[in-house]
């Protein structure tokens, strides 16, 4: 899906295309957003921002979306944009437009923020998967490469057979945030054909090497993504790994 095996993850509010330039030395892989696309998504990002937090909310957010994408045409990354909506009508669109660059559009099922949840969007997808795997095949229909972002340690949700769930259903990367349950990463591995990108807290060598070791496919950085210095290492551990036989005799494959 990208090489080298290294994402930047989306910050909301921060991560433009500015923010992958200056990370492409370092990552095969940059989500850009998240983006809120629908009425009540805006709605809950507007007051999100009331209490300081970071959004973006562009006049037309699928025109933001093709704009940043355009920015990105010609670096040496492959670009992603994390979506967050409770229709289809306007994910189709921003898939679209990932589509026509070449980039990945990411189903956001992750964002646990009280007023994202309460429009519908975000962890709550993890306890509806038929809806978000409805979404899933909406933007798969496009012809966009789709990635689902998921979090892990949401009680009664059975993430390694979400993540087939999806697959099944046109997902082709599933972007887990392990929280504090780095193991869950070798379930989903084991659980779908589908490309792993393990995140949270990948800082070094030891931290990438026990995302592969688990049967990730990628690790992603996410707010040390602006520091070159965590970049550069999460890079060299994870290109070391790749190019290691030891790497996936220890249970990493080499490709999916």
């Amino acid at each position: 899906m990208f090489e080298p095996r290294v994402a930047l993850a989306s910050l909301s509010g921060q991560s433009d295309a500015d923010w992958a330039r200056a990370a492409e030395a370092y990552a095969g892989a940059a989500f850009l957003g998240g983006i809120a696309l629908d009425a009540p998504t805006r709605a809950a990002a507007r007051d999100l921002v009331t209490r300081d937090r970071t959004e973006f909310l562009p006049d037309d957010p699928v025109a933001f979306v093709d704009d940043q994408l355009s920015r990105l045409d010609d670096a040496p990354i492959r670009a992603g944009f994390n979506v967050r909506t409770t229709a289809t009508g306007p994910l189709r669109e921003a898939a679209s437009v990932c589509a026509d660059h070449g980039a990945v559009v990411e189903v956001n099922a992750h964002c646990r923020q009280d007023e994202m949840c309460a429009a519908g969007a975000g962890e709550t997808l993890l306890r509806d998967r038929d809806r978000l795997c409805s979404y899933v095949e909406a933007a798969a229909s496009t012809g966009a490469t789709v990635s689902v972002k998921v979090r892990t340690e949401v009680p009664g949700v059975d993430l390694p057979g979400l993540a087939a769930a999806v697959e099944a259903t046109g997902a082709d990367a599933v972007h887990v945030d392990a929280m504090d349950s780095e193991g869950v990463i070798g379930e989903v591995a084991a659980a779908t054909d589908a490309f792993v990108i393990a995140n949270n807290g990948v800082r070094d060598a030891a931290t990438v090497a026990e995302y592969l070791s688990y049967g990730a496919d990628a690790v992603s950085v996410g707010r040390p993504s602006d520091d070159p210095r965590v970049l550069r290492r999460v890079r060299a551990a994870t290109d070391d790994w790749f190019a290691s036989a030891a790497g996936p005799a220890d249970g990493a494959p080499a490709e999916r």
